[in-house]
């Protein structure tokens, strides 16, 4: 198993390469820059360019990832993302551009917001004077 500074491991590596070989995306079909990401990591995040961002020229669709301090890691996160994104493209469903534990967290503070909503709307309660 890799580390997550030295990258992903060659096995994923090479399911990365034969799904992008499967959708006919080659590497001269990228634009890829490498960004200054920003969060967790201290001062190495906020000096050195590990995020990349990528996009795909024929689609237009593009991804930025700066999750982990490590180039490679990123950029291999990257890749897989926008993999996916021009596979839902290919099989005509949309692109997801939230992923499921952003969902979960609307869908919690929807949930709240509505029964803050609803307790702000009620009258309050009489309390029984004796």
């Amino acid at each position: 198993m890799a580390s997550s500074d030295t990258g992903p491991s060659e096995k994923k590596q090479a399911a990365l390469e034969q799904k992008l070989e499967k959708l006919g995306i080659r590497k001269s079909d990228l634009e890829e820059k490498f960004i200054k990401s920003s969060g967790r990591g201290g001062q190495k995040v906020n000096k050195s360019c590990s995020a990349v961002f990528l996009r795909h020229k024929a689609t237009g669709l593009s991804v930025k990832v700066g999750k982990h301090r490590s180039l490679h890691l990123n950029r291999f996160l990257a890749l897989r993302a926008l993999a996916e994104k021009i596979e839902a493209l290919q099989s005509g469903r949309q692109p997801s551009d939230i992923s499921d534990s952003d969902r979960k967290i609307q869908k919690q503070k929807r949930r709240r917001r509505r029964k803050t909503r609803k307790k702000l709307a009620e009258p309050p309660e009489q309390k029984d004077q004796r």
